[in-house]
């Protein structure tokens, strides 16, 4: 009998010690230990307007790929090129374009469950069901500050203050990369938590790509979650409903450039 307390009381020990590890600070205004939360997949989706103006640009692209690269490289990811008539459009388009971007809306594609846990290792894992299952390959270390993943290590970026016009609006928050090249394929994965401007919603943000050295995609992953700031509390039941997806159009989503 004392041979077999000796086995588990490890076991017990570092139970112990786990239940009542502090939770980070990134994650303690959006999660608890070890008790559900109700968020949701979002997915942005401009008026259906927008397709012939981006239509006009991506021939402009294929016409000049050099140019357009090099002009695209002085703009944030996810924020409208500015004007140039290089693009395609007249600059009366132009306007008509952007108008449209800023009528785009947030739609939720899936109600989904996120879990805070710790793990043997010290790190925190974001359990999430449904599509949003990639965050859970992810483990999070607070002295550290960084994640890790399947890939490796996701190390800290400066932290980001959204521009209104960008994909998700008005946000700050903290990302991380992880970013490898070999000879036959570049690979970068992205995580980032923040809160909108607005300070309605916590978001969590996850994107991996990978390209070969030819640039045909082999990995697009895209993810966004949100959760209510007001309603971002543990859920209460034990069994919580299942998610209902509502699917996009394809012709619907956009692109990025």
């Amino acid at each position: 009998m004392k041979q077999l307390l000796s086995r588990i009381a490890p076991l017990f020990l570092f139970t112990s010690t786990a239940w009542t590890q502090e939770v980070p600070a990134l994650f303690r205004d959006i999660l608890k230990h070890e008790e559900p939360v109700r968020g949701e997949i979002i997915v942005v989706l401009p008026p259906a307007e927008i397709e012939k103006y981006i239509s006009k640009v991506e021939q402009a692209a294929q016409k000049d790929p050099v140019w357009f690269t090099e002009y695209s490289k002085n703009t944030n990811p996810g924020v409208p090129l500015p004007y140039h008539e290089k693009l395609g459009l007249t600059k009366q388009e132009y306007d008509e374009y952007i108008a449209l971007w800023a009528k785009r809306e947030f739609k939720a594609a899936q109600e989904i469950t996120l879990l805070l846990r710790v793990g043997s290792e010290g790190r925190w894992n974001i359990i999430a069901s449904g599509s949003a299952g990639a965050l859970s390959t992810l483990r999070f270390a607070e002295k550290e500050d960084n994640w890790k993943s399947p890939n490796g290590i996701l190390t800290r970026l400066p932290d980001i203050n959204a521009d209104p016009s960008s994909i998700l609006g008005a946000w700050t928050g903290k990302e991380w990369r992880f970013e490898e090249e070999t000879s036959l394929s570049k690979l970068k994965e992205n995580v980032a938590i923040g809160l909108t401007a607005d300070q309605k919603f916590h978001l969590i943000v996850y994107r991996a790509q990978e390209l070969t050295t030819t640039g045909t995609r082999l990995l697009d992953k895209n993810l966004v979650v949100r959760v209510p700031v007001t309603t971002g509390t543990a859920i209460k039941t034990t069994a919580p409903s299942k998610p209902q997806a509502v699917a996009p159009s394809e012709s619907s989503k956009p692109k990025k450039r």
